[in-house]
């Protein structure tokens, strides 16, 4: 939204909006009420999404959050947390573009520079998986796409 907004206020300087440029105004504030209602879920079962999403990669290839024999848990817990945080604010926002643009990429580097893409696949195609458990369709059909854009920056090799 805050992107959107930022183009529009580009595009349009010195006329007014045309009704086309002004639609995703009226999008955001038919999905606002069910963005609310996503973000206070998300807040609520941060915790569990996040420690389910370990407990199915740590069945799947418990090798994922080992770095040269290091345990690296507890680092991938507040990474996946902080990123939770920001994915959820930006489906609450509807602006993936500050998000991909202000963390992600940054985070891409630092995800590259440890080795950790097959982890952050992984990482973000199970949490889609958790959340579609734990959240009504149309709320996870907010945040999805947000954690598929996760996984596809952060989980490219």
């Amino acid at each position: 939204m805050l992107s959107q907004l930022q183009k529009l206020s580009c595009e349009t300087d010195g006329r007014y909006a045309t009704d086309e440029e002004l639609e995703f105004v009226t999008e955001f504030e038919r999905s606002f009420y069910l963005r609310v209602q996503t973000y206070q879920r998300l807040e609520a079962m941060e915790t569990v999404i996040v420690q389910q999403v370990l407990t199915k990669m740590q069945f799947l290839d418990p090798s994922l959050l080992h770095h040269h024999n290091a345990d690296v848990t507890a680092k991938w817990q507040r990474d996946t947390i902080r990123v939770l945080r920001y994915s959820a604010i930006a489906m609450l926002l509807n602006d993936p573009d500050s998000l991909r643009d202000r963390l992600l990429f940054w985070f891409r580097t630092i995800m590259k520079a440890f080795g950790a893409e097959r982890s952050c696949n992984v990482t973000y195609a199970v949490m889609q998986t958790v959340i579609k458990e734990h959240l009504p369709s149309a709320q996870a059909s907010l945040i999805c796409p947000i954690l598929e854009m996760n996984r596809q920056i952060l989980g490219a090799v």
